[in-house]
């Protein structure tokens, strides 16, 4: 039965009409601060915890409820006598409800704000007295989610108690909170920490997903609880729900075009680039990254890293896409857009700001940097030089290497990525598949190096003016001989892009 409910939250959302039904029901009320004053003006018969503790809030409220009158009234087991023996010696009541919400570092760790003034919003008596709830749940109900409010009130009104499982589950919902909140401060104390002993996240449910890769496989997507990010920042504009392949491909395609500072466009497939341009103009860029691979484009995902106009929506509704990405768009182009229904429709304004990737293998977790480095120096390692322009592709075409899967060749004519190869066991079935696709290409572009000189006598045979590659291989020779042989240059990078 539930006799004391202790109350502390910072955000008052729904707290009144759950602390009103309390009152009704003739359980005693114990709040601090803020909460207090906010019950007591609202008319409901509320104790101040000071009261209790027989002690004043102190160090400017850092200390108000870390007291034995107020953890051994939570911890103690209802049904050990020697618990029960103590609390009675120690003149301590019980106390059978906790409810707290804390205070707002997700929010606050990335405001524009003064460390000191973060280090403020780090939460300790809220956690402690959840966690000490959670641990006796048996006697305790624990409540950190707002939304659990009416959960209680209804489970109440209609069995005059709380059941097991619920209890059970708000204490999940609390170790749940509190080691995404514990892991939030940690990432901001260790910030220059790359690989601290335990890796520890703080990601938020976004939504659950129709289903994952498959339709037989279950999905949630999830949030950076504490961090800003591209794919937590965007807009629904329209369209339906994105999907767990959706989201995939669209944080690859809006990456592709964040490379750009020119206007740029990246039409993808199945997470791997199909046609990627710059162009004079929104429009321009489009036509030109559709004309790379018009068949592999339909159904799929294209982004733009400038504002959308009427002309170039106009023209992409002219085919099936499942996705549209855009810092923004001109009202008409979005109405024109909204004539698909079913079209999403993102506005994406946050570049691509992770710092680390995280792939999960059976029992453990890959952590690396973020592949951000292009370049690290451009070696010309032939007799003949590479043109001003050609320079100007190969770079280009090593901005969309690095987001197709390895081993991955990318062919390129005036700024268009018209023929992309990749995901292949050896390196030469991408570069005869790429050549293929890519008539008139004039550079080559390549993940890695080449450990034979058989990417190059392939090149040569399409009319590639300039390769660039990595560098690296015993066998580099190799390749630059043949490269002399047939009048192609080469430049070294001295950095690969890898993509598994």
């Amino acid at each position: 039965m539930l006799k004391r409910a202790l109350i502390s939250v910072f955000k008052k959302d729904g707290i009144l009409e759950l602390s009103k039904f309390l009152d009704s029901i003739g359980v005693e009320i114990i709040s601090t601060g803020g909460t207090y004053k906010y019950l007591k003006e609202s008319g409901i018969k509320v104790i101040e915890v000071s009261e209790v503790t027989n002690f004043p809030e102190m160090l400017d409220g850092r200390v108000k409820t870390l007291n034995p009158m107020i953890h051994g009234g939570i911890l103690a087991i209802r049904d050990n006598e020697e618990h029960m023996k103590t609390l009675k010696e120690k003149g301590i009541d019980t106390i059978d409800m906790v409810v707290v919400n804390l205070y707002p570092f997700f929010e606050k760790v990335n405001a524009d704000i003064s460390f000191e003034e973060k280090i403020e919003f780090i939460d300790i008596g809220g956690p402690t007295m959840l966690r000490s709830a959670a641990k006796n749940f048996r006697d305790v109900v624990v409540i950190s989610d707002t939304s659990d409010y009416t959960v209680i009130i209804d489970e109440l009104k209609e069995n005059n108690a709380i059941s097991f499982n619920t209890r059970k589950k708000l204490a999940g919902k609390v170790f749940n909170l509190t080691s995404a909140y514990d892991a939030a401060i940690s990432d901001f104390l260790l910030d220059e920490e790359d690989y601290p002993e335990y890796y520890t996240v703080s990601y938020r449910k976004n939504s659950v997903l129709r289903y994952g890769e498959n339709p037989h496989q279950s999905a949630a997507y999830y949030v950076d609880a504490a961090n800003r990010g591209s794919l937590k920042d965007f807009e629904f504009l329209n369209g339906k729900e994105l999907s767990y392949n959706n989201i995939k491909d669209v944080d690859i395609a809006w990456k592709v075009v964040s490379e750009f500072e020119e206007i740029a466009c990246c039409g993808l497939k199945h997470n791997t680039p199909c046609g990627v341009a710059v162009g004079e103009s929104v429009y321009d860029s489009y036509v030109k990254a559709y004309e790379c691979d018009p068949v592999s484009i339909f159904g799929g995902i294209v982004a733009v890293n400038r504002k959308l106009d009427k002309a170039t929506a106009e023209e992409m509704i002219k085919i099936f896409l499942e996705v549209v990405i855009a810092p923004d768009y001109d009202e008409d182009a979005l109405e024109v857009l909204k004539t698909k229904k079913n079209l999403r429709v993102l506005k994406c304004n946050t570049l691509p700001m992770n710092k680390r990737t995280l792939v999960s293998v059976d029992g453990g977790l890959l952590v690396q940097s973020e592949d951000r480095n292009l370049i690290d120096n451009l070696n010309i390692v032939t007799e003949k030089e590479p043109t001003k322009e050609e320079i100007e592709n190969i770079i280009f075409g090593m901005k969309v290497v690095k987001y197709v899967k390895s081993n991955a060749i990318v062919v390129v004519k005036d700024k268009k990525a018209v023929g992309i190869g990749g995901g292949q066991v050896n390196r030469i079935w991408p570069t005869i598949d790429a050549l293929k696709r890519g008539e008139g290409a004039t550079v080559l572009a390549s993940d890695a190096f080449f450990p034979f000189n058989d990417v190059v006598e392939e090149a040569a045979k399409y009319g590639i003016k300039a390769i660039i590659q990595p560098g690296g291989s015993i066998r580099d020779k190799d390749s630059i001989e043949a490269c002399n042989k047939h009048g192609i240059s080469m430049v070294f990078t001295g950095i690969r892009h890898f993509k598994h």
